[in-house]
């Protein structure tokens, strides 16, 4: 039987990094995370993701040997990721990537859901995405395309 109502979101997750100090950093100052607890005897850290008490990432410090990247989407503006999510990431050194194959850094469109997206990696090879649901059907025949194109299949 499926309780529809009984999960209402992704509250938080969890990643290992090498370094704490360096990680803590990179989530505060580059992306502009708000730290909620820090706890050096035990090296791991919490931040807020969007509005305090929504939602959560934790870091946890380890060895490099314990690291296994990771992947993880923060949900952004569309008009954000549109019109500066490229230029926020390559002015703060991250590459942005995506999976169009043309060499470009713009972001792409899952048609299948949809939902355009720009990835980039943290300072542990941590992929992370910057991602937001369109407005419009869904054309999982189209596969992973341009917003360009995603618009022109919509002005039909």
């Amino acid at each position: 039987m499926q309780h529809s109502a009984m999960i209402e979101g992704l509250y938080e997750t969890h990643l290992f990094v090498e370094n704490l100090e360096a990680s803590v950093h990179f989530y505060e100052k580059t992306l502009g995370l708000t730290p909620c607890y820090f706890e050096s005897g035990r090296r791991i850290a919490f931040f807020w993701v969007g509005k305090p008490r929504e939602a959560m990432l934790g870091l946890w410090e380890n060895p490099k040997s314990q690291i296994h990247p990771q992947h993880f989407a923060f949900r952004c503006d569309t008009h954000f990721i549109l019109n500066e999510a490229v230029s926020f990431l390559n002015e703060r050194n991250l590459k942005p990537y995506n999976f169009l194959k043309d060499g470009s850094q713009q972001p792409m469109v899952f048609a299948w859901m949809p939902a355009i997206a720009i990835y980039f990696n943290d300072p542990d090879g941590h992929q992370l995405e910057f991602i937001s649901v369109l407005e419009g059907e869904a054309k999982p025949d189209l596969g992973v395309i341009s917003y360009a194109e995603w618009i022109k299949t919509h002005q039909r």
